[in-house]
This record gives C-alpha cells, structure tokens and sequence, in this order.
C-alpha cells in the first residue's frame, strides 16, 4: 500500500513539473532564446534577401539601359561629303555595348551578393552568441595569406575589370598584345582568348597584358606603299594612285566602307633600291583588309599599264649607280 502511495505521490510531482515547465515565469525567462533571437534571425534573413534582391535590380536596370539606350552621338561613325552614317558600325557598336553591360552587370551583381550575405552571415552568427572576434582575426589572417599567395590572381582580375570597364578590346576585335596577336574569342575577368591567322589559340592572363594594340575599333586607316624604281615619273605616279582610290572611292559598293576620300600621299621614302610611294584612306574595322587586298590589287595593275617598273633588286655588297660607297 505504501508502495502505491509512493508511486502516485511521484507520479503528482512529475505533472507539478511538466505543468511548470509552461508556467508565466518559465515562458518571461525563455522568451528571449525561443522567440527574440529566431525573430531577429529570421528579420536579418529576411532583409538580406530584400536587399540583395533590390540591388540586383537596380543594378539590372542600370545594365539594360546604358545597353539599349541610343548611341551616343561621338560614338556614331561618321561620313565627309553628308553620306550618312554607316549601319553596321552602330550595330557594330551596339553590340560591344551590350557586352559590356553584361559582364559589368555579372561582375557588380556578384560583389553586391557576397558583401549583402556576408554581413547576413555575421550578424547571425552575432545573434547565436558565437564570439566573432576569432572569426574576424582569422579572416584577416587569412586574407592576409591570400594577398600574399594569390598576387597575380588579383592583378588578373582587376586588370580584366579595368578591360571591360575602359572597353579597350571586345569579342571580335582584332588585337596585338604583344606575343600575341588575332582576333578576340572571349574575354573575362582573369584571361583574354584570341586566335591568330594561323588558327593558333592563345591564352593570356590580363594581368600581363601591358598595352593593346587594338585595329577594330572606331576605324581603320589602310595605307599601301608601292615600289617604283628611281627613274619614274614620281608625280605621274602619285596622281595615278589618287585616280586609282577615287574610281575605287566612286563606285557604290566601295564608298560604303570607306569612310573619307583618299589621299596620296606622294614619296614616302627613297632608298638605294628604289621610290616608295604611299596612299592611305580610311575604312571601316571591319573592311580594312578587303579594302586593302582590292586597292593593291589596282595599284598593281594600273602600274604594270602605265609602264611604272618596280626596284631592281640589290646584291648584297655592290653599290647603286649614282651613288657613292
């Protein structure tokens, strides 16, 4: 009997407890662990996510109107004699510029991204009573370690941010960056592809690229030197390449992609071999070396009628009549 009495008696104390547990008191010294930290962690979370989500969009906005917005009037090809402006150099243009709000949009989208959910993650880490101060020492020591290490990598970034900031080159363009010289496939933020004319594909870090030689941007200037010998009409020849670019420059389908009239440009240079005579004009990038190959070609011909006769070629150690060793 004692032993039932014993056993209800505990059994009413085990409900007292349990009862307790849920009392005014227990929930007044409990509230602040299960309801104000998971309120204020959720509240973080919560702007975290607006915030990013906002900054994205702005940033998106941002993005999408300096890429479809109108060309600006300085970036318009231009036209001597009032033709108009050429189609393809704004489409040309248009085009780089969406390339380049694009990647600018990646690049600013993941920064925003990684600073916004950075501070989430502090502040939450804050709210679960985990001493950040270790936290922080150890990621300066650590990005201490990574400045150190990891030079070169953000010598890359940072010079492929400068790139697509500046536009210096884009996809398509054809460039000399030394070693290296084709035309662009890709470019991001640590390595610039390119392929050469012999269908080479180079790889190069943009931290190592120390000046571009860019020949598609804006427009070309083609320029042609044609050999003659020493005893040629030089006058006669400089007007018969002026004539040769300006029937070229006349007819409708070459005066499309040469921006202005030509110029010949008379003697460029007189050696021991012969007159270099020079003609230049203007193209669009894109035309440069089919406007080139087509006006040598001319040239060529043209002199080969009017009896221009090129350089006799010099042996190694005699010396030209006329002059003196």
């Amino acid at each position: 009997m004692s032993a039932l009495l014993s056993v209800s008696t505990a059994a009413d104390d085990l409900s007292a407890a349990a009862a307790g547990l849920f009392t005014q008191q227990w929930w007044q010294e409990n509230a602040e662990t299960l309801v104000a930290k998971p309120l204020r962690i959720l509240l973080v979370v919560v702007l975290a996510v607006l915030v990013r989500a906002m900054v994205n969009r702005g940033i998106r906005r941002l993005t999408d109107r300096t890429a479809t917005g109108a060309v600006p009037s300085v970036l318009r090809p231009w036209r001597r004699r009032g033709r108009q402006a050429d189609p393809v150099g704004v489409e040309t243009i248009a085009a780089r510029r969406q390339q380049r709000a694009a990647a600018i949009g990646s690049v600013l989208r993941s920064f925003s991204s990684f600073v916004v959910l950075g501070i989430a993650v502090v502040l939450i880490l804050g709210e679960l009573g985990v001493n950040l101060a270790p936290i922080i020492a150890s990621a300066g020591v650590i990005g201490v370690a990574l400045g150190f290490g990891a030079q070169n990598l953000v010598k890359d970034f940072i010079a492929g941010v400068g790139i697509i900031l500046e536009d210096q080159y884009g996809v398509g363009d054809v460039v000399d960056l030394g070693e290296a010289s084709g035309t662009v496939e890709a470019v991001g933020l640590r390595i610039t592809r390119l392929r050469d004319v012999n269908g080479v594909v180079w790889y190069v870090r943009n931290g190592e690229v120390l000046r571009v030689g860019n020949k598609s941007q804006g427009f070309a200037q083609v320029v042609i030197d044609m050999p003659v010998a020493h005893d040629t009409d030089l006058e006669r020849c400089r007007t018969v390449m002026q004539e040769v670019a300006d029937d070229m420059y006349g007819e409708p389908d070459w005066a499309e992609v040469m921006l202005a009239e030509p110029e010949s440009l008379g003697v460029e240079s007189i050696t021991a071999a012969g007159v270099t005579m020079r003609v230049q004009v203007r193209t669009t990038n894109t035309d440069q070396w089919r406007v080139a190959r087509e006006l040598r070609q001319r040239l060529t011909e043209r002199f080969v009628a009017e009896g221009f006769r090129a350089p006799a070629p010099v042996l190694a150690g005699s010396v030209p009549a006329g002059t003196s060793s």
